[in-house]
């Protein structure tokens, strides 16, 4: 028996190792293909010098390898701004691409049907210039929308006693770092003091990659510009940045960091904050939730296992993560992964609300989505 048990956890962990490898060829071959169609497409569309389209093209291959080159922490050693300037080329530009290549591929397959004329995709300016002034288009708009915040007021109501009714903030993944600076923070910092909320939550990824922005910036100051408290738990990316240095960073911003733990507000409120799923030896949800007397608040930054919260007795639930793709139609992806990707969701008698986000990873665009902020009406029943 011990003999078949070792063989089936080896076939196991062999099998997981094989699916993780093929991931990686996957996501390295995908974005070498794009390249490949796009540099094809650029330089049978430009009338211009085989010279000029080979500079094109590599200036396009360079601002895409910056992604790799912040994904790995190479700016840390340059100066500030020149560090931000390469991360913001290098995510913008995955970004860019994807559209692009939808693009092409519209006009690709409008041709092989015969609604799109051949002429037009081959040495020809008018059609170049279109397509640049439409992307231009698209992405300044992207960009216009995600600097626009909007307050999204949620009412939530509770047959379980309260002193008061509540006024609560809630946000999700800021991804603090070389894209959201201190003077982004500092903004949003003013939108939540403007509400005056009793207490704040954020459900994780506060942090976005480098440690290195935040500290040399001194963000933590704004964050103790927040007039109310603060409760938070961990997202994926602060484990991306070096977990213990985030917890610190969070610690010393005057934020009350929960890992697999609870505070009590007012003795009737319960916050529960779960460590992120990517340690995989967090806590089970029912062992945090221990009081369902009191309103019950679940911080769990990515919405996996609903049902768990459901069954462990909590009244609600505040997750991130999803971002909802930020852009169309990465979100149709995100809809069809998760059970609630975006908005307010209930099971049973738990309500919960998936935020996209106040901030975003990579480049700072949202088409087809938003950035957001949650504001929160709770109130008891009983005091109707």
């Amino acid at each position: 028996m011990e003999v078949i048990c070792r063989i089936i956890c080896n076939f196991a962990a062999n099998y997981l190792k094989m699916m993780k490898f093929m991931w990686m060829i996957v996501f390295m071959v995908l974005p070498l293909l794009a390249i490949v169609y796009l540099g094809w497409h650029v330089w049978v569309l430009l009338p211009v010098s085989p010279v000029w389209k080979s500079l094109l093209i590599i200036a396009g291959v360079l601002c895409f390898s910056m992604l790799f080159l912040s994904v790995g922490r190479k700016f840390d050693q340059l100066p500030l701004p020149v560090a931000q300037l390469l991360y913001e080329v290098g995510t913008s530009s995955l970004i860019v691409m994807l559209y692009l290549v939808m693009i092409f591929l519209v006009l690709d397959i409008g041709r092989l049907v015969h609604l799109v004329p051949k002429s037009l995709l081959y040495a020809n300016w008018p059609m170049a210039v279109g397509i640049f002034a439409f992307v231009f288009g698209i992405f300044l708009y992207g960009n216009l929308h995600y600097k626009h915040k909007v307050r999204v007021p949620l009412e939530l109501t509770t047959s379980k006693p309260l002193p008061k009714e509540y006024k609560i903030l809630m946000a999700s993944d800021l991804h603090l770092g070389y894209h959201n600076p201190r003077k982004e923070l500092a903004r949003w910092v003013d939108l939540m003091n403007a509400e005056n909320p009793d207490f704040i939550l954020i459900a994780g990824d506060i942090i976005d990659g480098s440690m290195r922005p935040l500290i040399e910036e001194d963000m933590a100051k704004e964050f103790q510009r927040l007039q109310a408290p603060v409760y938070a738990c961990l997202g994926n990316h602060e484990y991306y940045a070096g977990e213990p240095q985030a917890q610190q960073f969070i610690r010393d911003s005057g934020i009350r960091l929960l890992i697999d733990e609870a505070a009590e507000i007012d003795s009737c409120i319960v916050v529960v904050g779960r460590d992120d799923r990517t340690n995989r030896r967090r806590k089970p949800i029912k062992e945090l939730v221990a009081d369902t007397g009191k309103y019950t608040i679940v911080l769990d930054h990515q919405p996996y296992n609903l049902e768990r919260t459901e069954s462990a007795g909590a009244d609600f639930q505040l997750s991130g993560h999803t971002h909802r793709g930020q852009i169309w139609p990465i979100s149709w992806i995100t809809d069809a992964l998760y059970e609630c990707s975006w908005g307010r969701h209930q099971r049973g008698n738990t309500h919960y609300y998936v935020t996209s986000g106040i901030g975003l990873w990579g480049g700072k665009f949202r088409i087809g989505t938003q950035s957001e902020y949650v504001v929160v009406r709770l109130i008891s029943k009983d005091s109707d």
